[in-house]
């Protein structure tokens, strides 16, 4: 009854094979969509230049989406028809601008050179410190040949959340953060209607993270209707942190072409969506309130003060990933075990993989996965849901390239770029109790609410994207 599960990373280091990178976002033989659009051409149904049902599909589970949203809602005469045009074509806009334009693809070269250079940095770091455990030299190598070190997780990855989050704090405090959320704030106050304090801890979301962003507006957390709460929850549960964002992008990158610029571009076009769907179930009772005062946002004494609890802030996040891989990993294996003593389906054994494949396999043929890859989508949608986001990135990166097409793959990057998972929403409600203890109750009620919304936020971002021809890509 020993059912074997945890096999992404070793499956990931096989596949990639002699000279392949799993910790950087670099592809030893890069592929670009537009060049292999005809051999997807052949094998989905005309996904080349053409526009086909595969794309058109995608519209339909963006429809459902906001219709189910809209069941839901709390006040069904209220729905934001406005807000609903304005969310997609922003959506819309930022796809295309990050990847149509002239010279979109210089930039998105430039991400993911940014990535590299940030985790090889990290890398740099952590081998000072933990050596051939972090990829260092062996060492105990005999001189002929350098040995690179294997990849383990914990030496790797997380080590790239804690530069990340230092840097972040530093650039905030530099004010170059601050100006990049500002803009994106005043972006969405003009086309969504938000008030300056709800706009700026949604921009804020796209690059510090749920628990993180109401710390920018914190003045103004008392007075924030429920609905803007409510906001605030579901677009922090569809978006992810800066840290963890490079960690995602350095997972992919050997398996996803410019896997750095389609996570960046996921987390920020989540945005408009939560945005959206967190308005249809609880819509705003008056309109957006008071111009936001940006002297009163997160500050830092020195570079050396956002240096220091940029550090601390990582760590947190560092200890709060290993310790929920660690033990959601090892309940997968005590119910993998459990399962283990029913009879095989299909002549396979039964895992709580194959039935998140089985529920959620029609979830992923809608948002535009063909039916063939359905099941492995629908996998990486459940594992991501009920288990963490790492632990589903890190499965996706560990699907052969005969089993799930590039397409497909940047589908579900898109689809599973956002904290609404279980776990999320305890993470998520003790920090903000901790900042709004007199509203813990409020807290509470809306947050199980949110979780739904803000899943469904990157299923509408991924099957816009997939709406899309496969060739802009």
């Amino acid at each position: 009854m020993d059912v074997m599960w945890w096999s992404a990373m070793p499956t990931c280091a096989e596949r990639l094979g002699s000279g392949a990178s799993y910790g950087k976002a670099t592809v030893t033989k890069p592929r670009l969509f537009r060049h292999a659009a005809f051999n997807s051409c052949a094998s989905h149904g005309g996904l080349g230049l053409t526009y086909s049902f595969e794309n058109a599909r995608s519209l339909i589970a963006v429809v459902v989406i906001i219709l189910l949203c809209w069941l839901l809602s709390e006040n069904k005469r209220r729905f934001p028809f406005f807000l609903t045009i304005g969310a997609l074509a922003v959506q819309v806009g930022f796809v295309l601008a990050l990847f149509a334009l002239p010279n979109a693809e210089a930039v998105l070269r430039g991400i993911t050179s940014a990535v590299d250079g940030l985790a090889d940095a990290a890398d740099r770091g952590a081998q000072f410190v933990f050596g051939f455990l972090s990829g260092g030299a062996a060492p105990y190598s005999s001189g002929e040949a350098a040995v690179e070190g294997p990849f383990i997780f914990g030496f790797r990855v997380l080590p790239l959340i804690l530069v990340i989050s230092a840097l972040s704090a530093v650039l905030w405090h530099w004010r170059i953060l601050r100006w990049i959320t500002q803009a994106f704030g005043f972006l969405f106050e003009k086309t969504m209607n938000l008030s300056g304090a709800s706009a700026l801890a949604v921009a804020a979301n796209i690059f510090m993270g749920m628990v993180e962003s109401p710390i920018v507006i914190r003045a103004y957390l008392d007075r924030l209707s429920r609905s803007e709460l409510f906001l605030m929850m579901v677009v922090g549960l569809a978006t992810v942190a800066g840290s963890t964002m490079v960690a995602y992008a350095a997972i992919l990158g050997p398996v996803l072409p410019n896997a750095a610029g389609h996570v960046l571009v996921a987390s920020i076009i989540s945005a408009p969506a939560g945005i959206l769907l967190a308005r249809i179930m609880i819509p705003e009772q008056h309109v957006a309130g008071e111009p936001y005062n940006y002297a009163a946002a997160l500050k830092y004494e020195s570079t050396m003060d956002a240096v220091t609890r940029g550090v601390q802030d990582g760590v947190m996040v560092a200890v709060n990933v290993a310790a929920f891989l660690i033990v959601f990993v090892a309940f997968v294996w005590i119910v993998n075990n459990i399962l283990g003593v029913f009879p095989p389906v299909d002549g396979a054994p039964l895992t709580l993989q194959r039935i998140f494949g089985y529920i959620f396999a029609p979830v992923a043929y809608g948002i535009g996965l063909p039916w063939s890859e359905a099941q492995a989508g629908g996998t990486i949608l459940g594992t991501k849901l009920f288990l963490t986001e790492f632990i589903a990135f890190i499965d996706l990166s560990a699907i052969p390239a005969e089993e799930m097409s590039d397409r497909s793959r940047m589908i579900m990057t898109y689809a599973i770029c956002g904290f609404a998972n279980v776990a999320s929403i305890g993470i998520m409600t003790g920090g903000m109790t901790v900042l709004m203890p007199e509203r813990r109750t409020e807290i509470y009620a809306l947050a199980g609410r949110a979780l739904l919304p803000g899943f469904l936020a990157t299923l509408m971002t991924a099957a816009i994207v997939a709406a899309m021809p496969v060739w802009l890509f």
